[in-house]
């Protein structure tokens, strides 16, 4: 793999400099491992002697879709006890009599299931987890399942009940036990996070309640709503993690363990699985922008300021985490970052 790192390095430095994140860690490697790696900028701006570091813990944010809930389906549906296309409402009694029934997996992990687009689950539910729960698998849909293609956090939500629902576990235990552990995802889990990791922790965006950045606990409001723990986001992850992950979508035979999922739905994720609709999704996965259809690289992104990318035909990774957040939520200025840094990783 020829990577020209001093282009990534700078990249990734002048946005540190224009103020796009107050940070980043990078990597990018293959099947074998990391091929080049660097960290830039500091930790926190409030202490700026503090540097970023290759092994700084940062609050994933929807990178915990692909984390937790993909791979917790993907075991799923590996042991057999998950058919993608069958209505849910055949052998989920929870949501049997409700619209969602008709909805199957495969629906709601392209995006096309048709639930309601809004997600503001206090407004909409209050702070009881039970009524959150009740009210989103018992919620009307937006439209039709399988009309169109609109990306909204409740499929994950949705997703991570059914894999508990399934598994009879807490989402948390079940990635942890399926996945994370398997990997040697060591320093991968879900908020908040106790005192001695925090401390190493990339704050977010500030909270207006204290006054201060949140760190070790999850910027996301449905997250901190539900404790923590839920399919939208929550997890908590690192370079060094992230990259056993990737590693391993392209070469399972890198664990030490076998994690619940396998090539088959790795394989299965990493196609386009929305026929003539568009855009076009895998499973919770997505092409790239501007990416060759006979070459694609798959990504997934977090609203923090995280990504990860993967090129099946290339068999090569590569994985962003900044904290973006810091400083505002305007997407625009990382969305250039991204897209060039995605084009230096893979040429």
């Amino acid at each position: 793999m020829a990577l020209n790192t001093d282009r990534i390095e700078q990249l990734l430095h002048d946005g540190y400099r224009d103020k796009v994140y107050p940070g980043a860690v990078w990597a990018v490697g293959d099947a074998h491992g990391t091929h080049a790696s660097g960290a830039i900028g500091v930790l926190d701006p409030d202490q700026p002697d503090v540097p970023m570091r290759l092994d700084t813990v940062f609050d994933v944010a929807s990178l915990t879709k692909i984390l937790a809930v993909w791979s917790s389906i993907g075991a799923l549906w590996e042991d057999g006890n998950l058919p993608l296309d069958e209505p849910l409402g055949t052998f989920w009694l929870e949501v049997t009599g409700h619209p969602l029934s008709q909805v199957t997996a495969r629906q709601l992990l392209t995006h096309t299931a048709g639930v309601p687009l809004r997600a503001n689950l206090k407004n909409l539910y209050g702070t009881n987890s039970d009524a959150v729960r009740s009210g989103v698998l018992h919620e009307e849909l937006h439209r039709p399942p399988g009309e169109a293609v609109e990306y909204t956090d409740r499929a994950a939500l949705i997703l991570g009940y059914l894999a508990e629902h399934l598994s009879g576990q807490p989402l948390d235990q079940l990635a942890q036990q399926r996945t994370w552990t398997p990997l040697g995802m060591t320093n991968t889990r879900f908020g908040p996070l106790p005192t001695e990791i925090t401390a190493n922790c990339a704050p977010t965006e500030l909270d207006q309640d204290t006054g201060t950045h949140l760190k070790g606990t999850a910027h996301d409001f449905s997250a901190r709503l539900l404790g923590g723990v839920c399919g939208i986001a929550g997890a908590f992850s690192t370079l060094d993690d992230l990259a056993r992950f990737l590693q391993y979508m392209l070469d399972p035979t890198t664990a030490g363990t076998a994690p619940g999922f396998g090539p088959g739905w790795t394989e299965a994720s990493l196609t386009v699985q929305t026929g003539d609709l568009a855009p076009v999704r895998g499973l919770f996965w997505h092409p790239a922008p501007d990416t060759d259809p006979a070459d694609r690289t798959y990504v997934h992104y977090g609203f923090t300021g995280t990504g990860l990318w993967i090129s099946p035909k290339r068999g090569t990774w590569a994985v962003l985490l900044t904290n973006k957040l810091y400083y505002s939520r305007d997407r625009e200025p990382l969305t250039a970052v991204r897209n060039t840094f995605r084009r230096l990783a893979f040429t």
